[in-house]
């Protein structure tokens, strides 16, 4: 791909893999592209549990929300990551809240989810942003401790079939100047 706005334009979101494991280096890179997001006051409130094991990825479907698309995705990908993040840190200062809209984390991890998806896609990679779960069933069954909240899993691996791009609105429909 020749520039970011083409990794932009052509990522799609993948529920359907090839049975081929993803080589340790790509997945090395697709977690150094969180390692640099950038995140509120460099707080770096993410942590990713990289999900290889049948089992563990057969506990996290059972915790999909009914009708989900990508319930599938979660076991037949070769590694589901899960990004989970500290609470009470990204938008706080001195142990206070400082933002209209409290904890900043989901922010953060939305920052970093792109940083993966884009990286994985520049990499031959596909991804899916599932956030319709039962995320303390998936807590759970993951052992994420108290203080951390399990925010999307995200299965990834070699595409089997990729989509055609959907409609985008102009930019002229959603950018306003000076005033909404």
């Amino acid at each position: 791909m020749d520039n970011l706005l083409d990794v932009i334009k052509s990522r799609r979101s993948i529920r359907s893999y090839q049975d081929k494991d993803v080589p340790d280096d790509m997945l090395n890179l697709v977690l150094e592209a969180v390692q640099w997001s950038p995140s509120w006051a460099n707080t770096q409130c993410w942590e990713v549990v990289v999900v290889k094991e049948a089992a563990v990825k057969q506990k996290l479907q059972e915790t999909m929300g009914k009708g989900n698309p990508a319930t599938k995705a979660i076991v037949t990908a070769p590694i589901v990551l899960t990004l989970c993040g500290k609470l009470k840190g990204s938008g706080y200062y001195n142990g206070q809240v400082t933002t209209k809209f409290g904890d900043w984390f989901l922010f953060d991890l939305g920052i970093a989810t792109q940083s993966l998806c884009l990286m994985a896609h520049s990499l031959g990679l596909g991804t899916v942003i599932v956030g319709l779960f039962d995320q303390d069933k998936a807590k759970d069954v993951l052992q994420v401790p108290e203080g951390y909240e399990v925010a999307v899993m995200i299965p990834l691996g070699y595409a089997a079939k990729e989509g055609s791009p959907p409609k985008r609105r102009e930019i002229g429909e959603f950018s306003h100047k000076d005033k909404f």
